[in-house]
């Protein structure tokens, strides 16, 4: 959570909304952003944080791990419609990746943006080609996109 608030004003930029969902109770939040997060980044967490402390938003995220009672890290994004478009769970030592959340972002709007008439490829990257879907790219796709699109 530390390095999406760090960069959190890129997210921002991109007309995203953020929100931390833990299974803490607000106290534990409250030591954690005076001892932790305000020395990691300047003025402190710059997001809401909301207490899960039974975990029923992490169930139904499908993120709660009741062996271990905490939710997972997860990355949810959630369009103006609330239709959850992509979804990312990490193991509990495993962190998120902060360009990756960008990269997904960016790509999900755009896709929204065409109307669902052009697709984003792996490693998408805004300027780089789209697929538009159609019965006729069936066992084309080769033609117009290749996985040495990967390493640029």
């Amino acid at each position: 959570m530390a390095a999406v608030a760090a960069k959190a004003e890129d997210l921002k930029r991109l007309n995203t909304e953020l929100l931390a969902i833990s299974i803490d109770t607000v106290f534990v939040h409250k030591v954690w952003q005076e001892t932790e997060l305000s020395k990691l980044i300047p003025g402190g967490f710059p997001y809401p944080m909301a207490w899960d402390i039974e975990g029923k938003v992490g169930r139904l995220y499908g993120v709660y791990a009741e062996e271990m009672g905490i939710n997972l890290r997860g990355t949810f994004l959630i369009d103006p419609e609330g239709i959850v478009r992509v979804v990312q769970i990490y193991d509990a030592p495993i962190g998120r990746n902060y360009e990756e959340i960008v990269r997904m972002t960016e790509a999900a709007q755009y896709v929204r943006a065409s109307g669902g008439a052009e697709a984003c490829p792996a490693n998408w990257k805004p300027g780089k080609s789209t697929i538009k879907p159609s019965a006729e790219l069936a066992g084309r796709v080769y033609e117009i996109w290749n996985p040495s699109e990967l390493d640029n």
